[in-house]
């Protein structure tokens, strides 16, 4: 199997990122971007994907989450794209649904090239720590816009802890699933040769 790893950077005047994606690793991650609760759901997504991961981000926090958020998202979605190199032998979609409690959250996945976003529920709280709960849609959003990803996702429940954390969980488990090498195929999952 060729290596699927990526290294990507970002500087803006509002963040400073570094990134590392290996997307068959072992669930082993190392995050710093200063929020804390945001830590915590790109460590679920490493672990609950089974992908190394390194995310360090400088951001402009004194102003609020937003751009860190969002800046992480645009630069894993390109180590996602660069990882995943020209697909060959992927399963290329993925459903999964993942409970935490009393939330559930599904992510629907094809990895096409085309990139498309749509999202269905609302968090039950503004915010959870110093996260912003609406962006870990934003998150979402941007991830899969900036890896080529056509992705749907939804959340249902009553904690807006649990309705965020089930939502990463599910990006991850439908991302392993999705990024998997089927050992039955040798091409790129696509009658047009390419995606």
């Amino acid at each position: 199997m060729t290596d699927r790893t990526a290294a990507r950077t970002r500087t803006t005047a509002e963040t400073e990122i570094e990134v590392t994606l290996d997307l068959d690793g072992d669930g082993e991650s190392t995050v710093e971007t200063g929020v804390g609760f945001f830590d915590h759901m790109l460590e679920a997504f490493a672990k609950h994907g089974l992908f190394d991961l390194t995310v360090r981000c400088d951001g402009d926090l004194d102003i609020d989450d937003h751009h860190t958020v969002e800046d992480v998202a645009i630069t894993l979605g390109g180590a996602l794209e660069e990882a995943l190199g020209d697909k060959r032998g992927i399963a290329r979609y993925a459903d999964r649904r993942v409970p935490l409690d009393e939330a559930i959250a599904a992510v629907v996945v094809d990895v096409s090239g085309r990139p498309r976003f749509y999202f269905e529920g609302a968090f039950s709280q503004p915010t959870v720590g110093d996260f912003t709960s609406d962006m870990a849609r934003h998150f979402v959003e941007s991830l899969a816009l900036n890896a080529g990803l056509t992705l749907h996702a939804s959340v249902d429940g009553e904690n807006a802890h649990h309705e965020i954390e089930a939502l990463f969980k599910a990006l991850a488990r439908g991302l392993d699933d999705a990024t998997r090498i089927d050992d039955r195929r040798s091409d790129t999952p696509s009658t047009k040769g390419e995606l």
